[in-house]
């Protein structure tokens, strides 16, 4: 059938798809609208498939502080390119799903995936993405932090690649306001620094004991007795703790400190006892757990 070139810029307009993907849905719609619409809907869903295995490393790392400062919740979504990532459509997805984990909490990516917020579900918005972008997009995790009794203070680094989100308990209604700028500092010490724990008894004890593995053979390499290198690979790995345990670490704004004395500061001034307790660092390159 004749197409007019109105026919066709209007579904474009509509639905982003390009021009010859939205002349073909036409056709086989045989000119019908709405159901050309659901043609290209459909081939956004074949074209996720496509994209499967695709690597997705770029995206955005968004955050948001919610239920009077108690909790706070951390998504990242992804896409192959980050001039895909800058883009409007991507943005608008990514606030969605955010505010979709805001919302309702769910207990993973998929319960994630089949919510519907704003009259919009997840999943047909994801494949309406995929198929006007052609860009394999993704929502590759998320958390959610609450600390009723403390606070949680997110942060998120320039360019929204990077994001971290942490609890503090035992801080008192009328202290929030003078601990929040000390544990916004400590969340941008944890993106720049990347430490493994909070504190050296949450490092995991495979990690410790082949940190002493490595040492002790180092050392062994290295002519000391045999008697000697337990001592000597003990002495590393405090160092190994101080490097990469976040309440061991020199504090990046004055290393003069480490973070445990901001704690122990605020703590000896207000008659407190304010404790970190977890954080989350998402990064797009890091690795998912």
């Amino acid at each position: 059938m004749a197409l007019s070139a109105n026919q066709v810029k209007e579904l474009r307009d509509k639905t982003g798809a390009g021009m010859m993907d939205c002349k073909k849905a036409l056709e086989e719609a045989n000119g019908d609208y709405e159901k050309a619409v659901e043609i290209l809907r459909k081939k956004g869903a074949a074209v996720a498939a496509k994209r499967a295995e695709r690597a997705a490393n770029e995206g955005l790392v968004l955050t948001k502080i919610f239920n009077d400062g108690k909790t706070a919740a951390i998504v990242e979504v992804n896409c192959e390119t980050d001039f895909v990532a800058k883009s409007d459509d991507f943005v608008a997805f990514a606030n969605l799903a955010l505010e979709a984990v805001v919302s309702n909490q769910p207990a993973d990516v998929d319960a994630l995936m089949a919510l519907t917020v704003n009259g919009k579900n997840l999943a047909e918005e994801l494949n309406a993405i995929i198929g006007k972008i052609g860009e394999k997009i993704q929502v590759s995790r998320f958390s959610i932090e609450s600390m009723p009794n403390g606070m949680v203070v997110d942060y998120i680094h320039h360019g929204s690649k990077l994001g971290v989100v942490i609890t503090a308990d035992n801080v008192p209604a009328d202290k929030t306001s003078e601990f929040t700028p000390i544990l916004k500092d400590i969340a941008m010490q944890i993106a720049a620094m990347r430490p493994v724990s909070i504190y050296r008894e949450e490092v995991d004890k495979t990690m410790v004991e082949k940190e002493m593995d490595i040492y002790k053979e180092i050392a062994r390499k290295e002519g000391k007795p045999e008697q000697i290198l337990e001592k000597i690979a003990t002495g590393k790995l405090n160092k190994f703790y101080e490097e990469n345990c976040l309440f061991e670490q020199v504090f990046v704004k004055d290393n003069t400190k480490k973070v445990s004395q901001l704690i122990e500061d605020f703590n000896k001034k207000n008659g407190t006892q304010a404790k970190l307790i977890q954080f989350k660092r998402f990064h797009l390159s890091d690795e998912k757990k």
